[in-house]
């Protein structure tokens, strides 16, 4: 089997050297490389170096070099494809079947490489000729100097329908063709056509630097304003990002790797000194863009225009990657002045306004609790659920389950402050009359509610209500999923009990399709098999949802009115709880009212609770 170069150089590409390397030898951090003592040979004084950024290990001892490849085959000892298997399994990379004709297309790409160097080498001649004047005009009002021009390989596709295909004549229509150089017409005997015409060339390189496309900005009137290369053998735009070959070691210098929208943004920053940016060709940010992002820095910073459609874009961004995140994977968010894009920004202001904005940059869960916040009106308690309905789904979609859980428990707390009833403003009441004590000084009089603080404390316990609960969650299995965030937040006194409602909310989270059959091995494994078959007994005080005369839509209602009330019962008590420690500051005195209102609230909650409980009329 013959495997294309640029299938390996894939594979090379998703493999860390170092971490591979890591598994059986032990190594250290040294600068940006790591260091460890040879494998290949006996050494006391560390020799062997490991590169991450160019994907190959050497040792300054004993000579042994290669990639992750050759580290599979000479210290491992396994055959090539073996090692290659075994490193593409790692990866999540599929290895291609064998075909006989794979060798016949890996030195089919290799000539395609040559054409492409050939054709940018062309289009910088035509640059830098007469030809080239209006172009160059472009670049010296974009602030892009001739050494800038250069870095990046600009060049020139002159208005012709044939210059470019006149002059690779050698290499044949059928080879431009497959590169995306020419466009051949679907009608049968014409000739095919250069692809770029008047147009600035933007060469698009590959990890290694070598030249896969070209993308054209147009220099008259016409449209479309930007084209791309066609996806070819050597380009895939959902796994390219413009520049990476570039900025991957200017980031990891500068300590961090900024996405901007447009390949000229690019060009703009590297004018004012800011190498590390890239840019996605024309789509979204795919998975593959964000696996290569998240191998140069934890955090890249994407940055967007600071108009309407500049934060959809960055509101779509942050959403499609939420199934990566995982610890140590996010993302940041920088936008920019409205108006102004990057090139705009570093002309105004040079790399002092374009760092000034990236150092604003706002964490992931921010840009998407603003997004949400920003929908629209929150003025009704749908509107409200509404909001939190949406946080939840946001949170729910990371792929990770711990960074799932804090994503939630955070939306959870920014929606519990922005919802909180504003605390009442209480005027001082006159001070009550004292009594002289046995030592002749004055007392401050006994609260006069805190006795039955004391007696709605002591009924608080939530163990009459948490079978019921369990047993209308294990009956209607969707409610598990529906309140979730509120099951978290309660307690049950029975261990036993409150192990089952943590087992059946950490489900929840893993996203298990919670029906009777899965239930099962959950109820199982808590030690909770009986609650299935518990039903309420003929003639019990019992909630609809223990009940087999009850209508199931009602039920369900009725156990997520029982579950948001023991919620909110379990915040009052807590708060009542914190309330005779205030009697201590005799100036407190809206602690009394406090104290009456909160214990009005409970009492309020526990009749609403004995409303939702009716007898039964059979048995089931």
């Amino acid at each position: 089997m013959t495997l294309s170069p640029a299938w390996l150089d894939e594979l090379r590409a998703r493999t860390q050297l170092s971490t591979l390397i890591g598994r059986t030898t032990k190594i250290q951090r040294a600068g940006r490389e790591w260091k460890a003592c040879c494998p290949f040979h006996n050494e006391k004084t560390p020799s062997f170096t490991i590169n991450d950024d160019k994907g190959f290990y050497h040792c300054f001892g004993c000579g042994a070099h290669g990639d992750a490849i050759r580290w599979m085959t000479d210290q491992q000892g396994l055959p090539f494809m073996d090692a290659v298997k075994e490193l593409a399994d790692a990866a999540g990379l599929e290895v291609p079947a064998p075909d006989p004709r794979s060798r016949e297309r890996a030195e089919q790409a290799a000539t395609l490489h040559e054409v492409m160097a050939r054709a940018a080498g062309w289009f910088e001649e035509r640059l830098r000729g007469p030809e080239g004047s209006a172009a160059r005009a472009y670049l010296e009002r974009r602030g892009v100097k001739p050494a800038l021009a250069r870095a990046f390989g600009l060049g020139l596709a002159p208005d012709s329908r044939t210059a470019l295909r006149s002059a690779l004549g050698d290499v044949g229509d059928d080879r431009l063709v497959e590169c995306g150089l020419l466009i051949r017409p679907e009608e049968n005997g014409r000739d095919p056509y250069d692809r770029f015409r008047g147009r600035l060339i933007i060469p698009i390189r590959d990890a290694r630097a070598r030249v896969i496309a070209f993308g054209g900005r147009i220099l008259g009137d016409g449209e479309p304003k930007y084209l791309n290369s066609p996806e070819t053998s050597l380009f895939d735009k959902g796994r390219t990002l413009f520049n990476l070959d570039r900025a991957a070691p200017a980031a990891r210098k500068a300590g961090r790797v900024i996405v901007v929208e447009g390949y000229m943004d690019v060009i703009a920053l590297a004018g004012a000194g800011i190498d590390e940016a890239v840019a996605p060709l024309g789509t979204a940010l795919t998975e593959d863009q964000l696996e290569r992002l998240w191998r140069i820095d934890a955090a890249p910073v994407l940055c967007f225009d600071g108009d309407a459609a500049g934060q959809k874009a960055a509101a779509r961004a942050a959403l499609r990657a939420l199934p990566f995140l995982a610890p140590g994977r996010t993302l940041g968010f920088a936008t920019l002045p409205p108006g102004q894009d990057p090139d705009d920004l570093v002309r105004a202001g040079g790399r002092a306004a374009m760092d000034a904005v990236l150092a604003a940059a706002t964490p992931l869960v921010e840009r998407l609790w603003s997004h949400e916040l920003e929908a629209g009106p929150l003025d009704t308690p749908e509107a409200r659920a509404g909001l939190k309905a949406r946080l939840a789904e946001h949170a729910a979609a990371i792929g990770d389950r711990e960074v799932s859980h804090q994503y939630r428990a955070e939306f959870r707390a920014r929606a519990d402050a922005l919802f909180a009833p504003p605390r009442r403003e209480f005027v001082p009441r006159p001070q009550r009359s004292s009594r002289p004590d046995r030592r002749g000084g004055w007392t401050p009089p006994t609260p006069p509610v805190l006795a039955a603080t004391r007696e709605v404390l002591r009924r608080g316990s939530l163990h009459p209500y948490a079978r019921a609960i369990l047993m209308g969650l294990v009956r209607f299995p969707d409610g598990i999923a529906a309140h979730a965030d509120e099951l978290e937040r309660l307690s049950f006194d029975d261990a036993a009990l409150d192990a089952v409602r943590a087992a059946l909310v950490e489900a929840a989270w893993r996203g298990v399709a919670l029906e009777a059959d899965t239930l099962a091995p959950i109820l199982r494994s808590a030690g909770a098999e009986g609650l299935s078959a518990d039903r309420a007994g003929a003639n019990q005080l019992a909630f609809s949802f223990q009940r087999g005369d009850a209508e199931p839509d009602r039920a369900r209602r009725d156990l997520g009115d029982v579950i948001g009330l023991l919620v909110r019962r379990a915040e009052v008590d807590e708060a009542l709880a914190a309330i005779p420690s205030r009697f201590n500051d005799e100036a407190d005195v809206a602690a009394w009212d406090d104290q009456r209102h909160l214990i009005d609230e409970r009492r309020e909650t526990d009749r609403r609770l004995s409303e939702l409980m009716q007898i039964t009329d059979d048995a089931i």
